[in-house]
């Protein structure tokens, strides 16, 4: 057994899926990383490392890592850079194995379905795909040129031939539905309805969902026959790059210490809670969020309302509220809320998707409610 091979089936062992497993021994994730990824340092930013720094071991051993590799960051490939890039923003990665392998059994895949990813990325997760159900029932869209170019020669290479389109995934792609699974692996702010139209009956949606805030949930949606998909979020927390049409607005330098003043109750680092800010999120869906020290800053994006909460000398913390939104109101309401029902997780919620609207609900379809922007 050659290196990669042994690697290959360690991979497979560590992540215990038999439906996944023959696939995760068969697939060269070496083939999908290219030449080179990035590694993050807190000081330097996304340092590239390449293949030909290391020792065909060394480069075997970090491709079959259960870890993502970054391979773009603010549209620069790894193997394109000589020095470390200090943009905070990956747009392109190879997804930790384990994830991916996660985000298909979420799904249901299972032989004799098609299926539509939305974010080809390397192209590693589409080969997986193909090898055990068949590249003919898998379709894959990537929005950027260049990395579409890229996977598409990694797939081939890997020896898979599915319908690749270099296109915008969240408008879908109409010629080979009906399909009977569609799995996003970029995060989406709302549910495309092109998606839904493209889904048969009792078909599925598996999205990561990401807010401005940066709340995330993981939605598992049924799509049923009058057209409207609803489903209970999962209890996995998965992160993934936004969709870059929905990724949030750069955020402003703003001003502290203005505006109306309060006092709150409420520690604003309980948004340091994932769950708490996907929450916080539901009140205020077109702010961000960000911190200065011990301060939590908070700024809409529409409005240009803005508050900062800092702890109080004497107890609680005070409140700056200016613009035509009280954003911290908002956000302590809803979190008093979600206390007084027992801070349950993203998997007490819901969503459900019309032609008209998109609505998470706590408990039940019929229980409180909050429309998506």
């Amino acid at each position: 057994m050659t290196t990669a091979a042994h690697l290959r089936l360690a991979l497979a062992e560590s992540i215990k899926s038999p439906d996944w497993r023959e696939a995760l021994e068969a697939v060269p994730r070496t083939t999908f990383l290219g030449d080179a990824v990035y590694r993050h340092d807190p000081h330097l930013g996304w340092v590239p490392t390449h293949r030909t720094e290391m020792t065909t071991e060394e480069w075997l051993a970090l491709a079959y890592e259960d870890e993502t590799w970054v391979t773009q960051v603010d549209g620069v490939l790894a193997e394109d850079a000589t020095e470390p890039v200090t943009i905070l923003r990956p747009t392109s990665s190879s997804t930790q194995p384990s994830l991916v392998v996660r985000m298909l059994e979420a799904a249901g895949v299972r032989e004799g379905d098609t299926v539509l990813e939305i974010g080809t990325g390397t192209g590693y997760s589409t080969a997986l795909m193909c090898h055990r159900l068949g590249a003919a029932s898998v379709t894959s869209i990537e929005y950027d040129p260049v990395i579409a170019t890229r996977a598409k020669r990694a797939i081939n290479e890997a020896g898979y031939s599915p319908t690749l389109i270099e296109g915008d995934g969240l408008l879908g792609y109409e010629s080979n539905a009906p399909y009977d699974q569609l799995i996003a692996t970029c995060a989406v702010r709302t549910i495309p309805l092109a998606w839904l139209r493209q889904l048969r009956d009792e078909g599925t949606i598996t999205a990561p969902m990401l807010g401005w805030l940066g709340g995330v949930a993981f939605a598992h949606l049924h799509v049923s026959e009058d057209g409207t998909a609803s489903g209970r979020f999962r209890e996995d927390d998965v992160y993934f790059m936004p969709a870059r049409a929905h990724a949030a607005p750069p955020r402003p330098t703003l001003q502290m210490g203005i505006g109306e003043v309060g006092h709150s109750e409420v520690d604003p680092a309980i948004l340091k809670d994932d769950t708490a800010l996907f929450v916080a999120q539901l009140a205020v869906p077109q702010a961000h969020h960000g911190w200065a020290e011990d301060t939590l800053v908070l700024h809409d994006v529409t409005t240009g309302s803005q508050t900062d909460i800092r702890p109080s000398p004497g107890g609680g913390w005070v409140v700056h509220q200016h613009g035509p939104h009280r954003l911290w109101d908002q956000v302590e309401e809803i979190i008093l809320t979600w206390m007084e029902a027992g801070r349950p997780h993203q998997s007490g919620f819901g969503l459900t998707v019309t032609s008209k609207d998109q609505r998470i609900w706590l408990g039940d379809p019929d229980g409180l409610s909050w429309e998506l922007p």
